[in-house]
């Protein structure tokens, strides 16, 4: 690519992400994604997300197959180049930039998404402020690979937390990519972690994991009458490293802290990120829905000479 190079910059909850219109530009390369996510001599962001046509790569004609809605498909990357399954604030931000693209009408019905963990349906739904808008995805099904001894014991793994004074008893969550989520006693523990260097699990997760700290925040009673859960979350993303909020993470979280505290605790849970606030529900059948807010920021072309020295 010898032209300008065309993105635009957006976060969900401040989780960032350099936005491509894959009409218009061809897979990128590990090389090139880490560039444009660096954020000294890039644009920044913990990931880049080329939207493009699901018939434009194998993962996306797959899933054709047995769902022909999804035609636009989520090529997610991480900032260190690595290919990642999804993202659930990704997968908000990147409804919105197809919005702005003129690729999706909300009022229309739901943006059916391609990723590499499966199809992700999106809605806009209000936001909590009067006047705002939220997007609601359907984040799938989600299991724990430890099962029902997992569930029962609360752990089927042992994190070390730079920070922290002992290793912590965790539980693993899956929502198409890897989480491991431990508690924390508090909120002075959870300022005390050092996230600036990758968590140590045990046993070590053969695709990595993202690990998830947590402090439960209680319950309140909502509108409508039916409790609702909170809990303060911080992440270390694989192959990121920490940032402001991670939706597959939130929803891992609420989901653990769900299982500790048994079938009678909260089916909708209000996750207090460093980024701000996202909502994840429980749905029947094992599935689980993230809402919450987009921002697309920035539109700006890229020299590309200048940005990889080629």
């Amino acid at each position: 690519m010898t032209a300008p190079l065309h993105v635009t910059k957006g976060h969900g909850t401040q989780n960032d992400f350099v936005l491509l219109d894959g009409r218009h530009t061809p897979p990128l390369d590990a090389d090139l994604v880490r560039a444009l996510a660096d954020r000294r001599a890039g644009i920044g962001g913990d990931g880049v997300i080329r939207l493009t046509a699901a018939t434009d790569l194998p993962e996306g004609t797959a899933l054709l197959a047995t769902e022909p809605a999804a035609q636009w498909f989520m090529d997610y990357r991480n900032a260190d180049g690595s290919i990642a399954e999804m993202c659930g604030n990704g997968v908000r931000v990147v409804a919105d930039y197809a919005r702005s693209l003129g690729l999706w009408d909300p009022a229309a019905g739901d943006l059916v998404l391609g990723t590499r963990a499966g199809v992700r349906r999106v809605r806009r739904v209000d936001g909590p402020e009067p006047g705002t808008d939220w997007y609601a995805v359907d984040m799938g099904q989600w299991h724990l690979p430890g099962g029902e001894p997992a569930a029962t014991a609360g752990a089927d793994a042992e994190v070390t937390v730079p920070g922290l004074a002992v290793p912590r008893p965790a539980l693993s969550v899956d929502l198409g990519n890897p989480h491991t989520v431990l508690a924390l006693a508090d909120e002075a523990e959870l300022a005390a972690a050092d996230l600036t260097r990758a968590p140590q699990v045990q046993p070590v997760p053969p695709h990595g994991t993202n690990v998830e700290l947590v402090v439960p925040l209680g319950e309140t009673v909502g509108a409508d009458g039916a409790p609702v859960g909170r809990l303060r979350m911080r992440v270390h993303e694989r192959g990121v490293g920490e940032t402001r909020s991670c939706g597959t993470g939130a929803c891992a979280a609420a989901l653990a802290v769900r299982t500790w505290a048994g079938p009678q605790s909260p089916a909708v849970w209000l996750v207090d990120v460093p980024g701000g606030t996202v909502r994840v529900t429980a749905l029947p059948g094992g599935r689980v829905e993230l809402a919450g807010p987009a921002v697309l920021v920035a539109d700006l072309d890229v020299d590309l000479a200048a940005l990889t020295g080629r």
